[in-house]
């Protein structure tokens, strides 16, 4: 299975001027975890991380200190998550039929988590990887009126890896690139070009680290996860 890891951001909600995947969690830059990861699933077999230029020269120390088994290849992002991750896809080798693309920020996910979205794609044309909302939510007007409140059970928090077979996604961005289309995660353009995404359920830790909390939280979680493997 091919795995893309956008990593083209700064880290502005988190109060840093530099890219947050450079930030580090029990010693090791975020980055690092989400590879980790990677290298540990019995499904992926090549990396693609997606980023800018300035970044490489640390992306490159990461990936040398974990000493990776697996192809990886760096590849130049965009100047939004969209086009970076359709740069990723253009990357990619002739050969790829599928791919998971997984933000580097949600350094949490677990190689079993991987593993059950790439198995699952081989059955389906997309997929996403999310968790049953607990909160009531409230939809509201501009004015922060409430309008409506959907019903809860049919709703899910969307998370990564999400999964796609690769001619496919590439219409889609395609099509979205021509119409201007500007959406916050692939699986948005797929619904949009009608094509069915699967929901496979994610992982309550698998959060996406993007505020000091994010990372306290994150460090937390890391700390009793490597307490309960001792």
């Amino acid at each position: 299975m091919y795995f893309l890891i956008p990593a083209a951001g700064m880290g502005k909600r988190m109060g840093s001027d530099r890219n947050k995947l450079l930030l580090t969690l029990l010693g090791k830059p975020l980055l690092a975890w989400t590879l980790s990861a990677a290298e540990a699933s019995r499904q992926i077999s090549w990396i693609g991380i997606i980023g800018q230029p300035d970044n490489f020269a640390d992306f490159k120390a990461i990936i040398a200190e974990l000493a990776l088994t697996k192809p990886v290849e760096l590849i130049k992002g965009g100047e939004t998550r969209q086009e970076s991750v359709n740069n990723g896809l253009q990357a990619l080798p002739p050969s790829a039929e599928r791919v998971l693309i997984h933000d580097g920020a949600r350094c949490l996910a677990t190689p079993e988590l991987f593993d059950r979205c790439a198995e699952a794609l081989l059955t389906c044309q997309g997929l996403i990887a999310a968790i049953p909302v607990k909160d009531t939510i409230k939809i509201v007007d501009k004015t922060n009126l409430i309008k409506d409140t959907p019903e809860r059970r049919y709703l899910w928090a969307a998370q990564t890896p999400q999964g796609f077979k690769v001619q496919l996604l590439k219409e889609c961005h395609e099509k979205g690139r021509k119409l201007g289309w500007e959406v916050t995660d692939d699986a948005a353009l797929f619904e949009r070009c009608h094509f069915p995404v699967q929901i496979v359920e994610g992982e309550e830790t698998n959060l996406k680290v993007t505020t000091p909390i994010d990372l306290a939280i994150a460090e937390f979680i890391l700390r009793q996860r490597l307490f309960s493997n001792q």
